[in-house]
């Protein structure tokens, strides 16, 4: 597949943010092992970056991801050696683990996300099992995925304090695949077994707003250690609240919200002699599936929506109502995959990059949001390294030779144009560092969650 390809007018500086990366890649290593020993990461976690050359940023954070089948088999070995580190940190005596995906059954790319799921913890040597919340499940039923494979849901039981199926099945770790956008079940309240995630990482109490705050600490820390601008790795936010888009209530103090954050940006634009037009992405503070998500590039946008607009923004998954937005700066995607406009998702178990996928749109533009109907997913065709494991280590020495290939250009003083550090091993490597940046801030925004429960 090769690298997405990158507007001419932005390839230079982004050459230049990937260079300063790989050129502090010991540092960046060492920093992120010290971090892990004070953060403990999530169980899993996916995330979306954008790409405008100038700027490269993570603009959502998954804690329950549902596109394990979107990623490349090849690197099934990896993910396993993940899924055993992420296991035994959440129960070290682990055998087994029950997992918990999404009620909904009808979507067979979901079902085939839980079967991709459920052979990486297979294949790190665990017994899985997969338990059903739905209440119209009450005895096991047989679903067929996307690709014709099959798995077996069972209804999810509870004797005092402990979760589990007809048989007896109750092993240590449930693992939930379920956002809990729909409120906590009574049924996994209180329990004498791992949960992970927490349930305090669920929609019904995780805020967008508290993840980029998080984020915030953790880019100002990174750029200071790499030297550069923590605005070229982090967007600005700001939250609104007391919305009610279907009655038109609190129009006014988004719009001022969103004219604030533009102005902002702007000003950002003025000072580096970024020509694009500033714009912000308004979306749910809670939420998921690109679902209550609006481009905006002028204030006057929010003011007096139409129909179909408000009721785009009014509700979300669960039906649940909208009354707090993140409004987002946004990010170009200069990046395209055969003319369509794409952005990288990479995913995470434990501390590790085990790859991802592009996504791609070939009915969106640059500026719009690229998670919608239409859209298609390209997986990796290589390693994103972390450099943190005996397997890890072992698939890095490919990116290593392709650094030092990159070094003795830059020696021989060949046009940078030329240079093959524009290759796909190194820019998927700074993917996978801003990827764990955002990994990072989940760990200690769960941190604050559970602290404050």
């Amino acid at each position: 597949m090769g690298l997405p390809e990158i507007a001419p007018a932005y390839l230079l500086q982004l050459q230049s943010f990937e260079r300063n990366i790989l050129t502090k890649q010991a540092e960046i290593e060492a920093w992120f092992r010290t971090q892990w020993r004070a953060h403990k990461p999530p169980f899993y976690g996916s995330v979306d970056i954008r790409n405008s050359g100038y700027k490269m940023a993570s603009i959502d954070m998954n804690l329950f991801p549902g596109g394990f089948n979107n990623l490349n088999t090849h690197f099934l070995p990896l993910a396993a050696a993940a899924a055993q580190d992420a296991v035994e940190r959440g129960c070290e005596t682990a055998r087994s683990v029950l997992l918990i995906p999404e009620n909904h059954t009808r979507n067979t790319f979901y079902l085939q996300n839980v079967f991709a799921l459920s052979q990486i913890l297979r294949h790190a040597g665990f017994t899985v099992r997969l338990g059903s919340l739905n209440p119209d499940i009450t005895e096991p039923i047989e679903l067929e995925t996307a690709l014709g494979e099959t798995i077996t849901l069972e209804p999810v039981l509870r004797t005092r304090d402990r979760v589990h199926l007809a048989d007896g099945f109750s092993p240590c770790l449930i693992l939930l695949n379920n956002d809990l956008s729909g409120g906590v079940p009574t049924v996994l309240e209180g329990l004498n077994q791992t949960v992970l995630p927490p349930l305090t990482g669920g929609w019904t109490t995780r805020r967008k707003t508290h993840h980029f705050a998080a984020y915030d600490q953790v880019a100002a820390e990174f750029a200071q250690l790499v030297g550069i601008d923590p605005w070229c790795i982090n967007p600005y936010f700001e939250s609104c609240s007391g919305l009610d888009f279907q009655d038109r209530e609190g129009e006014d103090k988004l719009a001022d919200t969103v004219a604030r954050l533009l102005a902002k940006i702007q000003a950002k634009y003025d000072e580096l002699g970024i020509e694009d037009a500033p714009f912000v992405i308004v979306k749910a503070d809670a939420g998921t599936y690109g679902m209550g998500v609006m481009s905006v590039h002028s204030a006057d946008e929010v003011r007096g929506l139409n129909r179909k607009n408000r009721n785009k923004m009014a509700k979300i998954k669960e039906g649940l109502a909208v009354t707090e937005v993140i409004v987002q700066e946004g990010i170009y995607t200069y990046e395209t995959l055969h003319g369509a406009v794409a952005e990288p998702v990479v995913y995470m178990m434990d501390r590790f990059v085990i790859g991802g996928f592009y996504r791609v749109h070939e009915g969106r533009g640059p500026d719009e949001n690229l998670n919608a109907a239409g859209m298609r997913f390209v997986p990796l065709q290589r390693n994103i390294v972390s450099a943190e494991s005996d397997l890890e280590k072992d698939l890095m020495q490919e990116e290593a030779n392709s650094k030092r290939a990159f070094e003795q250009w830059e020696n021989l003083g060949l046009p940078q144009a030329n240079n093959p550090h524009d290759c796909e091993g190194n820019r998927l490597y700074v993917y996978g560092v801003l990827a764990r940046l955002s990994l990072l801030a989940a760990s200690i925004e769960l941190e604050q969650m559970g602290s404050a429960a």
